[in-house]
């Protein structure tokens, strides 16, 4: 009866602690209950993916369980990252513009990769398309900078606003309920993606784990 008892008060006070416990796969509990990303982005990478796909073995194992998905962001952290995001893809455009003329352009920017040994042309292209104050010579032409400098010109003047920040919430917590949904172990219905939403100062003196994330509660 006690370890009854104690297993039914787990599941109520510790509902992913159980989930790790039972099924394995994603770490701790605790790291059960929420989905990390980088800063500014809104892609996920393995050990996520593990973590989902975790969560969707569980609820398909627990037909009765629902699950709120809120996507959240950092103010700091999500604000550089997203004018980091920002600049990405503007030196992926300028390369995007080179294949389109050699008529090899993909789909969209999101899918032109980059190399290393081509970044800084690319970057000066984008830096030169930029309207903001560039130092200048002495006879008034704007200045060749080295990548660190161009970058961190272009990251001054990027501009992210409190929707953009929004925006990044939302496709944060979309992201994780299309993974949820691409297991085909559970039901559209029993996900609810709930309005993102910053955090408290109570609550981020109590987090565990970054505050670029999504949070999981279950129903």
């Amino acid at each position: 009866m006690r370890i009854i008892i104690n297993i039914i008060t787990k599941a109520v006070t510790a509902p992913f602690s159980l989930i790790a416990s039972a099924f394995g796969g994603g770490g701790s509990g605790d790291e059960l209950s929420y989905i990390e990303f980088a800063d500014g982005r809104a892609t996920l990478d393995p050990p996520q993916r593990e973590k989902i796909a975790t969560l969707a073995k569980a609820m398909n194992n627990r037909p009765a369980l629902n699950l709120e998905i809120t996507g959240r962001v950092d103010p700091v952290s999500d604000l550089d990252g997203l004018k980091r995001v920002g600049i990405e893809r503007k030196v992926k455009a300028q390369k995007l513009k080179d294949l389109a003329r050699r008529g090899q352009a993909p789909r969209s920017v999101d899918d032109v990769q980059v190399d290393k040994s081509e970044y800084a042309r690319y970057l000066k292209d984008a830096y030169g398309d930029e309207s903001f104050p560039k130092p200048r010579n002495v006879i008034g032409l704007a200045q060749d900078l080295p990548v660190p400098e161009m970058e961190k010109l272009m990251m001054q003047y990027a501009k992210v606003s409190d929707e953009d920040l929004r925006q990044l919430a939302s496709q944060r917590a979309q992201v994780v309920r299309d993974a949820l949904l691409a297991n085909n172990q559970v039901a559209a219905e029993r996900l609810f993606v709930v309005a993102a939403k910053p955090l408290s100062s109570e609550e981020r003196a109590k987090l565990k784990g970054k505050p670029n994330r999504v949070d999981f509660t279950m129903k």
